[in-house]
Order: C-alpha cells, then structure tokens, then sequence
C-alpha cells in the first residue's frame, strides 16, 4: 500500500514481525500491561500479510510476549538508575520498541542485528545520537568494540539466544563476561521441552523456525561455568498481569506443573575474573 515500508523477512528475523503482532495487539487494548503505542503505530506502517503469514494475535500469548518485554524493561530502568550515563546493548533487536519505553534521556543505546532486520528498523523507527546500529551477526564479537564498559553495560538478548546452538550461546556469554567487566546480561529462555518440540515436525500453520537452545530452571547453575568472571546468576521474575494468566505469571516458579516446563528470564552479573583464569572460559 501507498505509504508503507514493505517487510519481506524469512526464516528467524521474521520472528521480529510476529513478536511486533502480539505486542501490538496486546498494546492497544484499553486494559493493556505494556502501554506501547509506537508499537501499535508500527504495525500500520509495514506493508505485510500480518495475519495471512502469522494468523490472528492470540491475547494470552499476546500478553505472555508483553510480560517478557516488561520484566525486560524493569531490569534495564534498575540498570539506568544505577548507571544513568550507561550502555545498552540490545542484540537481535528487531522492531522492538523499548528505547522509547526506557529511555533516561542520558543512556548509550546500541542495536545489534542481522542487515536486513536492521534495514527494516532504520526506515521505520527514528534514531537519534544516542542511538548506534551495528550490522552484525551477534556470534561476531566485532559489535563489541568501541563500547566503553566504564560506565557500565547491559547486554540484552530478547527472544534471541534459544534460535542458537547451546555451545554458541556459551560462547557469546563467556565473550560479553570478558569484554565487560563490572556489567550485565539479561536473556530470555524456553524449556528444554518447548525446544524440542520446535524441532519436530507437526501440523501446517504458522510455526516458529527451531529453537535449538532450551534450558530448564535446574540448569541455570552452569551458567557459572560459561566463564569465571560471572558473579551473579539469578531469575527475573515476571510482573504480575491480567486475568488468570497474568495473575499467575509472577509465581510460576511455585507452580509444580510449570516450575520445570517454562519460559524463563536469567539475568548475569559479571565481575573481575581472577587473574590466572582471565581469558580461560
């Protein structure tokens, strides 16, 4: 149509659509949890089958993906009131909208993603100084130059590290643990279960591409082992929502049917390895 950027994302960058689909469902409901109203703009402005390729939004699963964005949220604004002159480094971006959400006026915000996903969000979204996007693949730890960790860095990784193999993943946490001493990284993971599932075949319909990576509550102690410097490994828990679902989000972890089979939120503290093992993830 006449006055849309056209999207013609394959494979996972188009997950970037589908994630925008329920959160802007979820954002333009009158009793919604995450007031995003550039995002609800978004989607009016990308020429794309929204539900032909992805079927209709479905509201439980639009406000689990709007819960995910808000507990991702409550760990950048604590990071900003600590670090207000700090560096976010959001990797896989894609047309996520939490800079407008978050910003302080003062932090360094630095998108990190595949060329064409990030074409995409440079036409559609405004960028301003404080704003770099980086064409890179996040496994290439050349995003990572000319990123001060004096004043402190978040590292996010939103619904990213679950499309990577684990043995990738382990690397991309042992190389942000050694390129910024005194930071954080905060990701979002699926079960082992849910992982599986991804990788079988099943019924047509729109299905999300495999997710390689999935890891349980019980397995969040290895991550210790990713790299010496890591000194805190710990759950962000989802804020409460709507309904039933909404209701129960916060205290999953509680729950016996869901404490072992469910998405989760680890947030990563690293401090200064010890000298002998600097450089031994």
């Amino acid at each position: 149509m006449p006055g849309r950027v056209k999207a013609d994302l394959k494979g996972v960058p188009e997950t970037a659509l589908w994630t925008l689909h329920h959160r802007a469902a979820e954002a333009a409901r009158p009793d919604t949890v995450l007031p995003d109203p550039r995002a609800v703009q978004l989607v009016t402005e990308i020429e794309f089958p929204f539900q032909e390729r992805l079927g209709a939004a479905r509201p439980w699963l639009a406000q689990a993906l709007a819960l995910r964005a808000l507990g991702f949220d409550g760990v950048v604004r604590a990071f900003l009131a600590d670090c207000p002159d700090g560096t976010v480094v959001a990797l896989g971006e894609g047309l996520e909208t939490q800079f407008w959400r978050v910003d302080n006026g003062r932090a360094q915000w630095v998108t990190v993603d595949l060329d064409a996903p990030l074409a995409l969000r440079r036409r559609l979204l405004p960028h301003g100084e404080r704003q770099r996007l980086v064409a890179c693949d996040a496994r290439d730890t050349q995003w990572m130059a000319g990123i001060d960790p004096s004043r402190g860095v978040l590292v996010t990784a939103q619904g990213l590290l679950m499309y990577l193999q684990p043995a990738q993943v382990t690397r991309l946490i042992a190389a942000c643990a050694d390129a910024f001493p005194g930071g954080m990284m905060v990701f979002d993971t699926v079960s082992r279960r849910f992982s599986a599932r991804t990788r079988a075949k099943g019924p047509g319909g729109h299905r999300l591409p495999p997710m390689p990576w999935g890891m349980d509550a019980a397995d969040r102690k290895q991550l210790w082992q990713a790299h010496p410097a890591i000194s805190e490994v710990s759950e962000v828990a989802l804020p409460r929502g709507r309904g039933f679902l909404g209701h129960l989000a916060p205290c999953a972890a509680a729950v016996p049917l869901l404490r072992t089979d469910r998405p989760l939120i680890t947030k990563l503290r690293f401090g200064t390895a010890p000298a002998s093992l600097t450089g031994q993830p």
